[in-house]
């Protein structure tokens, strides 16, 4: 890697990610395919989309994600391609209706009470329904989606600090995220979708189960811009000697060595 990034052009509608992809793999070597997410406001819009594939059965959205993640497949649904409200609620493609607000379906299953079962459906990020009709997802590498609302990345956790310090790099903030628990695609997607800011989950029981994520990945979801700035925060900690995968120095080695270079 130059000592110099190279500039990546932060014009939406002209990313290169190419360039931008090949640069997160030197610094982060992603195993997962990331991915990008898109609402549309029409079916027709999304149905535009060059090669995108419909769904024939009923799925999970977490399925559908990991169609992309994992297949490499440019996908499109709608409402009515999700299996029950839960996962259109997240995407503001259905349910938020006072039976789904009221959480009685979770209730015993989830939650020991009814009262519970709702908290937790008010404590979710969604994205407000009636604005959108349709979404596709699909890898950033077909450059399809142009751009995508939100880009995704499966990660290991020590690759996923990695990436939250890239972001911090320049203009810190502190970032701050919670867990609603089941359903957690509220904690990533959804929020990212609904609030612009990078959102960080661990993936639920439903998108381990029905999505295959694996058992040490997290996930976070982010806009383009805020990855283009993780991207070359990670190559600045890179040339200071901070870099993935972590090399570890050893529980019982003098720590003065090593401390007096990182910190």
């Amino acid at each position: 890697m130059s000592d110099q990034p190279v500039s990546i052009r932060v014009d939406d509608a002209n990313i290169d990610w190419t360039e931008a992809l090949s640069r997160l793999n030197k610094v982060l070597r992603i195993r997962t395919t990331p991915i990008g997410m898109k609402m549309f406001e029409t079916v027709d819009e999304m149905e535009a989309i060059e090669r995108i594939r419909r769904p024939n059965d009923v799925h999970t959205a977490d399925q559908i994600v990991s169609m992309a993640s994992r297949l490499n497949w440019t996908v499109g649904i709608t409402g009515d391609d999700l299996a029950g409200a839960q996962c259109a609620s997240v995407l503001g493609l259905g349910g938020q209706d006072d039976d789904w607000y009221s959480g009685r379906h979770m209730a015993g299953v989830w939650f020991e009470t009814v009262e519970e079962a709702s908290e937790h459906q008010h404590a979710m990020h969604v994205v407000p329904v009636g604005k959108y009709s349709a979404m596709a997802t699909s890898p950033l590498s077909s450059g399809r989606l142009s751009p995508p609302d939100i880009c995704m990345i499966y990660a290991t956790p020590g690759q996923m600090i990695i990436l939250i310090n890239g972001l911090q790099w320049s203009g810190y903030k502190k970032l701050e995220w919670g867990c609603v628990g089941e359903s957690s695609c509220a904690d990533s997607w959804g929020r990212a979708l609904s609030t612009g800011e990078p959102s960080v989950s661990i993936p639920c029981y439903a998108e381990r189960r029905y999505g295959g994520v694996s058992d040490d990945e997290m996930l976070i979801a982010l806009s383009p811009q805020h990855l283009l700035q993780s991207i070359g925060g990670m190559e600045a900690l890179s040339r200071n000697g901070l870099r993935y995968p972590i090399p570890p120095y050893g529980i019982q080695t003098d720590a003065r060595a090593g401390l007096g270079v990182s910190y």
